[in-house]
């Protein structure tokens, strides 16, 4: 088995440390026991440094051996893919694996993260609010009744869905018990905590570098 290795920003400011999503990855390592590494690429100039590997100039993206991967989705996938504790063994199972892992970044994702961009550029009242609270709302119905999301296990698309609520911003429209215990638990998992702090401490030492 070949080392993964994963790409992120060599720094970034205090604000989103913690949720670049090179974290998933990372998440996805610790949950599997898969041995990796960070690689990084400069935060100046980091629109247009690594295009050749990632055309939209993002993180994070993956190398495995001479496979290239970008988009987190994917490279979470790829990840699950070599581990039965993110992705069961039976075709059902893996199936609606896949479907919630869609559903994590085309059904909540795509319109929570407009929603906090617009948010966060001072329109709180924006026109993604109802469309955004309806989405939430449907997902509180799901979660209300099961403990996870496919397989009635821990899988990669809890590990995604679970990223995807955890912005306090989103975390804090209307009251949803079930979406926000659901947050809670996964996010105190052993390989979540690891995963986070490592991040964190990667950003930390490049302040110390950058200094």
């Amino acid at each position: 088995m070949s080392e993964l290795t994963i790409w992120t920003l060599d720094w970034v400011p205090e604000g989103p440390r913690g949720f670049v999503r090179d974290l998933r990855l990372r998440w996805a390592c610790e949950e599997a026991g898969l041995p990796y590494k960070v690689q990084t690429i400069p935060f100046d100039g980091r629109e247009t440094n690594h295009l050749a590997r990632q055309p939209f100039g993002q993180v994070p993206f993956l190398s495995d051996g001479e496979l290239q991967l970008f988009e987190s989705g994917a490279c979470l996938m790829h990840i699950a893919q070599q581990s039965d504790k993110l992705m069961p063994g039976d075709a059902i199972g893996q199936a609606h694996t896949l479907q919630w892992v869609f559903a994590a970044l085309n059904s909540i994702e795509m319109v929570s993260v407009s929603w906090w961009f617009l948010t966060i550029s001072g329109h709180s009242d924006n026109e993604l609010t109802g469309w955004m609270g309806k989405r939430l709302a449907q997902l509180e119905c799901v979660l209300s009744e099961r403990e996870w999301l496919a397989g009635d296990r821990f899988t990669a698309a809890d590990l995604l869905m679970a990223d995807v609520l955890r912005i306090p911003q989103v975390r804090a429209v209307s009251n949803r018990p079930a979406s926000e215990a659901y947050v809670v638990r996964l996010t105190s998992r052993p390989a979540f905590k690891k995963a986070y702090a490592d991040q964190m401490a990667h950003f930390e030492l490049a302040d110390k570098e950058r200094a």
